[in-house]
C-alpha cells in the first residue's frame, strides 16, 4: 500500500455545544465493549495498547477499524509497518488489559500473557477470545485520534473463552450476572478521554 497522509475530518463545527468531558465519560461508560489489545511492530520493536474503540466494518473485504491516539508511538508504528494485530481479550486476561492500559511500562508489556507471532511477525496473544492480523488499508484522522482500517488476513478464535467486557468502568463477564474482580481506577484508555490514550 502506498503511504499517504491520513484523511483528516474536522469535528469541531459544534464543539461549543458539546457536553463536558466528565458528562461524556459518564454517559459512554454505559457503552459495553470487548477489551482488546492493538499491536504493531515485530519482536522487541512491538508496541501495544489496550483499546475498546474497535468495530467490524465490512465483510467484503473482511475489515475492522481500531481507533488510536493520533501521533502516538503506536499510531506511527502502524503506519510504518502498514499493519496491526488485535487480540480480543478473554475473561481472566484482566492483567493483560491493565498492563497495556499503561500500568506497566511499554517495554515490559509483552511479558504479561503468552505471546507468539503471526506469520507477519506481529504479536499474537495466545488464549485470547479471538485474535486477528491485519494489513492497513486506510486511515482517517478524526479529532485527536486516527481510525485505522485493517483488512483481516489471519484469525484465531477460541471455542471456550468468553470475551472480557468493559462497562461502567469495570471488567465484566458476558454473562452479566457478575463483575470480574479486577477494577482498575483508570481502565482502558479509550473510555477515559481525559487520560492519554494509545
Amino acid at each position: 500500500m502506498r503511504q499517504t497522509p491520513p484523511l483528516s475530518v474536522d469535528i469541531d463545527a459544534h464543539a461549543d455545544l458539546a457536553v463536558s468531558k466528565p458528562e461524556f465519560a459518564d454517559t459512554l461508560s454505559h457503552l459495553a465493549a470487548t477489551v482488546c489489545v492493538a499491536s504493531a511492530g515485530k519482536g522487541a520493536n512491538s508496541l501495544g495498547r489496550t483499546v475498546s474503540a474497535t468495530f467490524s466494518l465490512t465483510a467484503n473485504p473482511p475489515s475492522i477499524v481500531v481507533s488510536i491516539k493520533a501521533n502516538s508511538p503506536l499510531a506511527m508504528r502502524i503506519v510504518a509497518e502498514q499493519g496491526f494485530s488485535l487480540a480480543m481479550l478473554a475473561e481472566g486476561q484482566e492483567l493483560i488489559a491493565d498492563a497495556f492500559a499503561g500500568k506497566i511500562e511499554a517495554s515490559r508489556r509483552y511479558l504479561v500473557g503468552i505471546w507468539a507471532d503471526w506469520p507477519s511477525g506481529r504479536p499474537r496473544l495466545l488464549g485470547a477470545a479471538a485474535a486477528l492480523d491485519c494489513l492497513l488499508s486506510a486511515s482517517v484522522q478524526v479529532g485527536d485520534h486516527t481510525l485505522f482500517v485493517g483488512t483481516i488476513v489471519a484469525t484465531e478464535t477460541s471455542t471456550h473463552a468468553g470475551p472480557l467486557i468493559w462497562s461502567r468502568r469495570r471488567y465484566q463477564s458476558l454473562n452479566g450476572t457478575r463483575s470480574l474482580p479486577a477494577q482498575p481506577s483508570n481502565g482502558p484508555a479509550t473510555l477515559h478521554p481525559s487520560k492519554p490514550a494509545a
